[in-house]
């Protein structure tokens, strides 16, 4: 689960608050301030610190673009962060149009404004600052207009963001979802906020909307009971708790009903799923079986919470992909107990043998923070030791800087800035020839492209991912179908994608015979 990044077979991102979160802060003030000083004070109804916010503005009023008669309301949603947070997104969207609300496409069409947002990683929140600069300026000039923030950055930054953003309406959690449409109904006239953490709540019995797609993400449990010093995810998403598995299957089969070819299954730590009866592995037995879906994935799974059973349904499950998501964070068994992680680098790298003797063919990505308190050169060696022996075919690699309420928060930094951004620069550029010699295995070889849609970079090609999550690019005479399986010889490979073209030029719907998703 990550936020904004680059791929190259590798991903970077700092970890925490720093110097530029308190610039967007203070970007956004100046903006705020910039407005109040504008023009003559219009009429404007709405709360107290809003109605200091809008003097001076010009108000344009929106209600002359509905249609005659027409009561529903619109809602945009915009969104930051993980693939957690996309399926939040689809979530929040068929509750909205559960409740009579109409979803759009542009900020400018609503009535109400979500932005769902991501606190894990400091860069999610910088962004959602300078976004709120921007709508500021259309809720100043539409004070109808119900603009809030939901997410985890609304649980873990609540008290600052009511305090320096009074013209938010709205702040809410993500175990408070249910409630928010019944209370912008009401229209209170105080900001509202409702951050309460629910061990209970799944939102299971909720219809998310979802775009047209080859892939759907299906969220199997929310929360985290791990509590790694450096993580957040406890306190803003609390604790774990699964969705019954009957729920889950069924709107599984409801998605490859209407399309959907892929599945992919999400959880703080997708392996750990429990709903009291039914385990991980269970599920993806009984997903296996599904008509119609042509691969199963999973994300994140957590190192400690692999079993035996799970393996099992790796080795005989034809329809689970290939790939694992295997977050190491570091080489060195001191850090990770800093860490509180829960293994050894020992530990890990005998699941790593497990992992490829049961499925020969699995590519492995990971999570490495440098740059965490305490971590000397030997350590930082470690990792680097730890990722030349796994080699793996993609990394999301990050520097570390404290969350505020996590236990590592309270430690002294050890690193300074500028031997985290070497440490950093050393773990990329290892991945990137790791993952390019990775990738170049693959030339001359065909491999099975579950087709996305048209390349967005070269015209008259078209692309999708292998079963081990690779992007691959193909050229095409006769555009294949979205959502069929095409065998495609790959030519050409850089670190972070396949080339290639198709072994055949007949119905490319032949490839979806016997199509297992591997």
């Amino acid at each position: 689960m990550r936020s904004s990044r680059f791929r190259t077979g590798t991903a970077t991102r700092h970890l925490g608050q720093s110097n530029k979160e308190a610039s967007s802060w203070s970007k956004l003030s100046r903006a705020i301030a910039d407005l109040e000083l504008s023009g003559t004070a219009p009429t404007v109804i709405c709360r107290p610190r809003q109605r200091q916010l809008l003097a001076g503005l010009t108000v344009i009023d929106t209600t002359h673009e509905r249609s005659p008669g027409v009561a529903r309301r619109r809602v945009y949603v915009e969104t930051y962060g993980c693939q957690m947070n996309l399926a939040d997104t689809e979530l929040l969207l068929g509750l909205f149009r559960q409740e009579g609300y109409d979803p759009v496409a542009e900020p400018e069409q609503a009535d109400v404004i979500l932005l769902n947002t991501c606190a894990i990683r400091e860069h999610a929140e910088e962004r959602v600052v300078g976004r709120l600069g921007d709508l500021f300026r259309h809720k100043a000039r539409r004070p109808d207009l119900q603009l809030g923030i939901v997410g985890c950055m609304a649980q873990h930054v609540r008290d600052r963001l009511l305090a320096r953003l009074p013209f938010v309406d709205f702040v809410v959690g993500p175990d408070a979802y249910r409630r928010l449409p019944q209370v912008l109904n009401e229209h209170r006239p105080d900001p509202y906020i409702d951050v309460q953490l629910d061990r209970t709540e799944t939102y299971a019995d909720l219809v998310p909307e979802r775009e047209a797609g080859v892939r759907a993400w299906v969220t199997i449990m929310r929360g985290c009971d791990k509590f790694c010093t450096f993580c957040i995810v406890p306190y803003v998403r609390g604790r774990e708790r699964s969705v019954p598995m009957a729920h889950v299957l069924a709107q599984v089969e409801q998605l490859a009903r209407a399309g959907f070819r892929e599945v992919v299954y999400l959880g703080q730590t997708v392996n750990a799923y429990h709903d009291g009866e039914a385990d991980f592995a269970t599920l993806l037995r009984r997903t296996n079986e599904i008509p119609d879906l042509l691969r199963i994935r999973f994300t994140s799974p957590h190192p400690a919470d692999f079993t035996e059973a799970t393996l099992e349904a790796l080795a005989t499950c034809e329809k689970i992909c290939p790939y694992v998501h295997l977050p190491v964070q570091s080489g060195s068994d001191r850090i990770l107990e800093r860490m509180a992680r829960g293994y050894t680098v020992e530990a890990y790298l005998h699941l790593v043998e497990r992992l490829r003797s049961v499925r020969p063919d699995v590519a492995l990505s990971t999570d490495v923070i440098v740059g965490f308190p305490g971590e000397e050169e030997a350590d930082f060696e470690a990792t680097l030791q730890l990722m030349r022996e796994v080699r793996f075919d993609q990394a999301f690699m990050f520097q570390y800087s404290p969350r505020s309420g996590t236990k590592a928060a309270r430690w002294p930094e050890t690193v300074s800035p500028e031997e985290k951004q070497r440490r950093l620069q050393a773990v990329i550029d290892l991945q990137e020839a790791i993952a390019f010699e990775r990738n170049q295995a693959w030339v001359g070889r065909v491999v099975e492209v579950l087709v996305e849609g048209p390349a967005r970079k070269r015209d008259g090609a078209w692309c999708g991912k292998t079963p081990q999550f690779k992007t691959c690019v193909f050229a095409a005479d006769e555009a294949p179908q979205v959502g069929t399986l095409v065998p495609v010889r790959v030519r050409s490979a850089n670190s972070h994608t396949l080339f290639g073209e198709p072994e055949f030029t007949a119905s490319y719907g032949a490839a979806t015979v016997g199509g297992n998703g591997r």
